[in-house]
């Protein structure tokens, strides 16, 4: 099964898919990781890249599919994938027509105001990629990580200010996507999150009994 998990940032896309690739055996492509990864390794790619996420900005088209098409060639053969933060353009989507056939879309449901909490109470290990939040998934130790003990940190697009700009780029360029979708022969898989404490397992759970109806799980 190739799925795609649809949502705006912020809205649990990477906690899901991570809960999701254990239960289906998928390969999980996470844009997002993979840009953090590049800009960590300070290439030439990576320093584009940087320009953008610190912004909040999406990465140009030319550059994301270039990257996707890799990954996407390195899952096993006979094995699915989740792509999870692609596409984010009209133009993205359809060029993945052409690369992959998508079984179904999981679409995540969550109000603004759960966003910009959850976003900007944020905090990642610097070392493993750990995620923590400062209200309701606090460190052991203030901004020290629990699994390798390596320092916490703020993304600099958490920022109430820059999570705004980063709801609005998703209202204008991404949304309309989802009408493309619809239109064709993709099923949706629809998610609600309406309380800022909800269980991700909940969610999941949720999930996996509609999937199950689709005969994808």
């Amino acid at each position: 099964m190739n799925a795609i998990i649809f949502g705006a940032p912020g809205s649990g896309k990477g906690t899901y898919a991570s809960r999701l690739q254990a239960k289906l055996g998928l390969t999980v492509i996470a844009m997002g990781d993979i840009f953090r990864e590049t800009v960590k390794q300070e290439t030439e790619l990576g320093k584009k890249v940087k320009g953008y996420v610190e912004k909040g900005l999406l990465v140009p088209d030319d550059i994301v599919i270039e990257v996707l098409k890799e990954h996407v060639a390195k899952v096993p053969e006979g094995k699915g994938f989740l792509l999870d933060g692609f596409p984010r353009t009209l133009d993205q989507a359809k060029v993945l027509e052409k690369i992959a056939k998508i079984d179904v879309i999981i679409l995540l449901m969550v109000p603004d105001w759960i966003i910009v909490e959850r976003l900007s109470t944020r905090r990642i290990c610097h070392n493993c990629g750990a995620v923590y939040n400062t209200r309701f998934l606090k460190p052991k130790v203030d901004m020290v990580c629990d699994k390798c003990g390596g320092p916490l940190y703020q993304r600099p697009d958490d920022t109430p200010e820059v999570i705004k700009k980063r709801i609005e780029v998703y209202e204008a360029q991404t949304r309309p996507i989802l009408q493309f979708f619809r239109e064709g022969t993709v099923p949706f898989v629809v998610a609600s999150c309406d309380a800022l404490d909800t269980p991700p397992e909940k969610v999941v759970d949720a999930i996996m009994k509609d999937l199950r109806e689709l005969s994808l799980a």
